[in-house]
């Protein structure tokens, strides 16, 4: 979806550029002639017609271009609007946020096939990153980046803790671990709706009902880089629903070259690297700065309202 729009920007302004320097070819000859035959009056009448006819329907066409072509270089190099369709960052980013992702931060990259032109800076832990699925590369996803090339990445999933071993590919062995920090659990305002069904005694009717489970939420601090997370601790996953990686044992990672892993910060509601494995760095869109507005609503429902306090929040 985001490249057929990408697709549509580019075409859109490459035709009305063509309309745009034809007009423009057409007005100068048509000046420089009218200038010409200026002592013939019939001529210049005539000519004087033919160019406002011709610059009514060309104008029309040709004024698109610089909106076209201002759009197109703003989206494909510069910022990009999205919107927060899902809970899987809460509480960092929340269902109704619109964000904007900086695009240029880790590189400048040619808008079509997302090849890098020039290299900027590199990804960092901790970002807030928009990138596309590397299963289904016209969809967009935004998570932490956790693991950088090179660490080995083990998760606790009883305490639900992640422990990292930096530069771990070269050393072979977790002489440097990361510092991570957790706070201890407090009981949020957040809620997850638990759906199951309820069937009366002549099993006729079964309405649908849910019971609401509270989130608690924990500071995780990479020694620099502080985030709250969101956990469920009546929430038990099952390490069959992981992905494991070639030789080696579940819920271990080791994070290859020029490639990145992925968390939510609602850790218990978030299909993220744990599942699908890693994300590649030419798939990064950019990193997500701001919000510059946010809707009060929750997903597949209609706003309800606007939440002025998180307008302006950047990550």
């Amino acid at each position: 979806m985001a490249n057929i729009l990408t697709i549509f920007l580019l075409i859109s302004t490459v035709l009305t550029g063509i309309i745009w320097i034809f007009y423009r070819i057409k007005h100068i000859k048509m000046y420089f002639l009218n200038k010409k035959n200026i002592k013939n009056n019939h001529l210049f009448l005539e000519n004087k017609l033919l160019l406002k006819h011709e610059t009514s329907l060309f104008t029309s066409l040709a004024s698109f271009f610089p909106v076209f072509l201002t759009i197109f270089i703003i989206r494909s190099f510069i910022y990009e609007p999205f919107q927060i369709p899902s809970g899987s960052m809460m509480p960092t980013l929340l269902i109704g946020d619109f964000i904007i992702v900086e695009k240029f931060t880790y590189g400048i990259k040619e808008p079509i096939t997302h090849k890098t032109l020039i290299n900027t800076s590199n990804p960092k832990r901790g970002d807030v990153v928009v990138f596309r699925h590397p299963n289904d590369y016209n969809t967009n996803y935004i998570k932490r980046i956790i693991g950088l090339p090179g660490d080995k990445i083990i998760y606790d999933i009883k305490k639900k803790h992640i422990h990292i071993c930096i530069n771990y590919t070269n050393t072979k062995h977790c002489t440097e671990k990361l510092v991570i920090y957790y706070s201890k659990p407090k009981l949020s305002n957040f809620v997850q709706k638990i759906y199951f069904s309820n069937t009366n005694n002549n099993a006729i009717e079964q309405k649908k009902i849910y019971h609401l489970l509270h989130f608690n939420i924990v500071e995780e601090n990479f020694n620099t880089v502080k985030h709250n997370i969101l956990l469920l601790n009546n929430i038990k996953n099952s390490t069959q629903d992981y992905f494991q990686q070639k030789n080696m044992p579940k819920l271990t990672w080791i994070v290859p070259k020029n490639q990145y892993f992925m968390m939510g910060d609602n850790r218990d509601n978030s299909l993220d690297s744990r599942y699908w494995g890693f994300v590649p760095e030419e798939n990064l869109v950019g990193k997500a700065i701001k919000i510059w507005m946010s809707f009060d609503k929750n997903e597949n429902e209609w706003p309800t309202g606007i939440r002025i306090n998180r307008i302006g929040n950047i990550y």
